[in-house]
């Protein structure tokens, strides 16, 4: 690596050639080093994107959604990623989903206790109609 930055930084007071076989490089190493050495920037802007995306999904989701949710809602946005892939950035930033918290029944009318008298004479939305409507 410090041998072709010392060629990229004197390509244009001496020759590519003369100075990768004085340094004991190959030309072609020194400019294939020079095509991908740009290639891992791209990638790692790549990265940073799908870690925001994924991020963001995660955030909307109330942090309950694992990796196959988050795919299918960026892939519903037009992101197309694979599962793994999606995994494997959330297991780079450290996210991981909380279990939605189980239902739990507190009103026990299974019982042979008296119940309490209606005292406002109020009609709930199920005695009048026969079936519950929905409030919006």
């Amino acid at each position: 690596m410090k041998r072709y930055n010392f060629i990229r930084e004197h390509s244009g007071r001496f020759s590519v050639t003369r100075m990768a076989s004085v340094l004991g490089v190959s030309r072609s190493g020194y400019y294939t080093w020079q095509k991908t050495r740009l290639q891992s920037s791209q990638l790692e802007q790549a990265r940073k994107r799908l870690d925001r995306r994924v991020k963001e999904a995660f955030g909307q989701g109330k942090q309950r959604d694992g990796a196959r949710r988050i795919q299918a809602t960026l892939a519903a946005d037009g992101y197309r990623y694979d599962v793994k892939t999606v995994g494997a950035s959330m297991r780079r930033q450290a996210l991981v989903p909380k279990a939605a918290r189980q239902f739990v029944a507190t009103t026990d009318s299974d019982h042979n206790l008296p119940v309490a008298p209606n005292l406002l004479e109020q009609d709930s939305p199920q005695t009048r109609s026969g079936l519950a409507t929905s409030r919006t």
